[in-house]
């Protein structure tokens, strides 16, 4: 029986040399800034602020606006738990969105009927997630955004290397866009890194300035600290290892290769998966770069992936709703049904093995097993 994980770095000579680089030079070589600059000319951004983490990125993206307590953020349920917790860090309240069903994106409509229920200075901006790569319809976002003026973050952590209408995602027009080389939520990841992507050179220069403790100093060519410095704000250590942006670099050089491997797992899964008893392939756009691979099951969901489990697929779920999640359901005393979109979605939604590292063989193994369950499946 073949084992076929959730996620599997592609790792070769690449990461290794740039790893080499750092610790064998006898100066100070910063993979840091090589890593920043990189990004902004793949992006076509002005400005890339790297962190140790994606949450670390959203949560420093808050700090340079200056989101303050009581302020409220607008988000979809259908997202990942750090876009909530990073808003209640600052004591922020997050207003959570219903999806549309169909891309399983935050619902347009939706949101602007939100942001007229909460039309007040205190509502300061939203955080909008790409579920599993796929790209919302950022101009009809992009309008709401700009005729309620508020703040828009992209969470773009499992997007880099997106496009919409041709155009590079984090060089349109967003305040912010976040993204990570790793798309991964594994406790293992390799390595971890966040990025801010933004061409406000104000909100640039303020989240340079927070991410390493607020400290205003000179460096020496070695990258130490001068023994004079300053502090003029409440600031963070969220800034990237030499090591750590070393790996980053490697990974980002092989974007394009990714995305285009992953674009040929996902043609083989729909294939193979279309017409399936039980499986149904939600509708993908040509923007979709597939950094998850999402079924929806018709029934009994949950044991349905216990049986791929068995025959060795490992399955995932993109995202389980914010409001049945413990902490919020009770913070806000939501009901269940408040999202229904959201929560029909999470009931039959499967994210299936996707990465540049799997094999035909592997995917088709995939296949298998599931068509197999399928069969039999009451």
């Amino acid at each position: 029986m073949k084992k076929i994980p959730i996620f599997r770095a592609s790792v070769d000579s690449d990461e290794l040399n740039q790893l080499k680089q750092v610790l064998d030079s006898k100066e100070f070589l910063s993979k840091v800034l090589e890593f920043e600059e990189s990004i902004e000319k793949f992006i076509g951004a002005k400005y890339a602020i790297a962190t140790a983490t994606s949450t670390a990125a959203i949560h420093l993206a808050l700090s340079a606006i200056k989101l303050k307590r009581g302020d409220k953020i607008l988000m979809s349920v259908n997202s990942f738990v750090n876009l909530p917790e990073v808003v209640r860090h600052f004591d922020a309240e997050p207003i959570f969105v219903d999806i549309n069903p169909d891309d399983m994106n935050i619902d347009l409509d939706k949101f602007e009927e939100v942001l007229k229920e909460n039309d007040s200075k205190k509502l300061r901006g939203a955080i909008i997630t790409f579920v599993g790569g796929q790209t919302p319809d950022l101009d009809r976002l992009y309008d709401i955004v700009e005729k309620y003026g508020i703040i828009l973050i992209e969470d773009c952590r499992s997007s880099l290397g997106a496009t919409y209408k041709g155009k590079m995602v984090g060089n349109l027009r967003a305040d912010m866009t976040i993204f990570s080389t790793n798309p991964s939520i594994s406790r293992y990841a390799v390595s971890r890194s966040g990025l801010i992507v933004t061409n406000n050179e104000e909100i640039a220069n303020r989240a340079k300035l927070l991410r390493t403790h607020a400290l205003t100093t000179t460096y020496d060519s070695y990258g130490n600290l001068d023994y004079v410095y300053d502090v003029v704000d409440i600031g963070h250590k969220y800034d990237l290892s030499e090591l750590d942006a070393a790996y980053a670099l490697a990974q980002l050089n092989k974007t394009d290769k990714f995305v285009k491997r992953r674009k040929e797992i996902a043609a083989l899964y729909k294939k193979r998966l279309t017409g399936v008893k039980h499986i149904e392939i939600p509708a993908y756009t040509d923007d979709n770069i597939f950094t998850q691979f999402i079924i929806k099951v018709s029934r009994n969901r949950d044991a349905f992936a216990r049986a791929l489990k068995e025959r060795g697929v490992s399955t995932g779920l993109n995202y389980i709703p914010l409001h049945l999640l413990s902490y919020y359901k009770t913070k806000y005393s939501i009901k269940i049904t408040a999202f229904p979109n959201a929560l029909n979605n999470y009931q039959q939604i499967l994210s299936l093995p996707i990465y540049a590292s799997l094999t035909d063989e592997e995917a088709n193994y995939v296949c298998d097993k599931v068509i197999e369950v399928a069969s039999s499946w009451i």
